[in-house]
């Protein structure tokens, strides 16, 4: 089973995944971030990595995603990237992730592309507030990413605002599932278990 959950940055995806992860700990689960999969661009000096447009479906290498479920859907094992923030490109490391009966993906434009979503079993989009969305954005890009107040505040005016407007929350039309308020809604989280354990249930059976 495939569950793609996307969202808006800061929506609570990274909550909902944690949730749903935690309440089947008995099953095998494989996570694959679609944040590790932006293009890898070391020729570009680090200036010019700076100025890419990151939440644009283009900043992705979906090709390669894809191609890494593919093999995992066929029972191999993949090497994930890992991504750098603080130097915009991908370093030399990488994760093993290993094939499992669930597997979750998590990212802001998992619905956008069509190849992604024909590939997803359950389709969840976490729908937040603007505001709380940026605060949690502006928290997290200052403590975890290294930046200033300055570049968080104009990036999310100049390109995240924008681009969620125009790719990410068009996407929530393709989502069998929306969720308010993030891994904050229990009813919803708790409806979505069921669904999973529903459908185990059916293919096991």
């Amino acid at each position: 089973m495939t569950i793609g959950i996307a969202g808006g940055t800061g929506s609570g995806k990274t909550t909902v995944v944690s949730e749903i992860y935690r309440n089947l700990s008995g099953e095998g689960i494989a996570l694959i971030e679609q944040d590790a999969y932006y293009k890898d661009q070391p020729d570009i000096p680090l200036e010019e990595r700076k100025l890419v447009n990151y939440d644009h479906p283009l900043a992705f290498d979906n090709d390669l995603l894809i191609g890494h479920l593919e093999e995992l859907f066929s029972g191999r094992a993949v090497k994930k990237p890992v991504y750098s923030f603080e130097t915009y490109t991908r370093t030399e490391r990488t994760v093993l992730v290993e094939p499992k009966g669930i597997i979750i993906l998590e990212g802001i434009l998992l619905l956008e592309d069509p190849r992604l979503r024909s590939l997803l079993d359950i389709k969840i989009y976490v729908d937040t507030d603007p505001d709380v969305r940026f605060i949690r954005r502006l928290q997290r890009d200052l403590v975890e990413r290294g930046r200033t107040l300055e570049s968080v505040i104009k990036q999310y005016l100049n390109v995240v605002r924008p681009m969620h407007l125009m790719f990410v929350e068009p996407s929530k039309r393709y989502a069998d599932i929306i969720i308010p308020e993030g891994g904050f809604n229990r009813v919803a989280i708790d409806l979505i278990l069921a669904k999973i354990k529903a459908i185990l249930t059916e293919r096991e059976g």
